[in-house]
């Protein structure tokens, strides 16, 4: 049996980093069983990052590994109707959610005007964390941000990049089906990943304004999510 581990579920998203969220989804997407089990400290995970799974008793760290792995593993079909074009664009829309990631993060952890919201939820909904934890994360994200470089942007600067991520999005993601058709693939698990973390969140940045705008983005989220939630 595989087990998936990855932070802590948030507003009823399963994973509140969308990294782990995209594995997760993609699991339940092309069927594969699998545990979930939640971690906050990554220090013990490969290279300190999470999400990473073990699947008789192999270690795969890396959400594209951890998929790709599974992919041959388990024979999975999921993507295997995908066109060398489709899968150039797949490989595009996951570097790009890369960037997004950051400007993501940056809103949680270093915007004074909703770091304080997310902490609360947090502790709220996962009490065993205090604020000493949090406050401890917060430094090390800080630190992050300054040396990838989006740490030494003003908020203005940093959500101008992450607007023109999901202005992208809006433009690929389709009202109706998923992104390559009427079956979703892996890179709708991967838009999902971001997007749920920004939808579900009742954080009002920026990021979540634009999405909850976009009707395109929002169905396809909720499509996903209704699609991958519950047992």
């Amino acid at each position: 049996m595989l087990t998936l581990y990855s932070y802590p579920e948030l507003f009823g998203v399963a994973d509140n980093n969308g990294y782990g969220l995209k594995v997760y989804a993609f699991l339940k997407l092309a069927g594969v069983p699998f545990v979930h089990a939640h971690l906050f400290d990554a220090s013990a995970a490969p290279r300190g990052q999470l999400p990473y799974v073990v699947d008789d008793g192999e270690t795969i760290g890396d959400s594209e590994t951890i998929i790709a792995h599974a992919i041959a593993k388990y024979r999975l079909t999921i993507d295997a109707a995908l066109s060398p074009a489709q899968r150039r664009t797949n490989h595009l829309i996951t570097r790009m959610l890369d960037d997004l990631y950051w400007v993501m993060s940056y809103s949680r952890w270093k915007d004074d005007r909703y770091c304080p919201a997310f902490c609360d939820a947090f502790m709220a909904q996962h009490p065993q964390i205090d604020a000493a934890g949090l406050e401890k994360a917060k430094a090390y994200n800080a630190q992050r941000y300054y040396f990838q470089g989006i740490g030494r942007y003003t908020p203005e600067q940093a959500y101008a990049r992450g607007l023109a991520d999901l202005e992208v999005l809006a433009e690929i993601v389709p009202t109706q089906g998923f992104v390559h058709g009427e079956a979703p693939t892996s890179i709708d698990a991967g838009i999902y990943g971001f997007l749920a973390n920004i939808h579900f969140f009742p954080i009002p940045t920026p990021l979540k304004a634009f999405v909850d705008a976009h009707k395109n983005l929002v169905s396809h989220c909720e499509r996903i999510h209704a699609a991958v939630s519950g047992s």
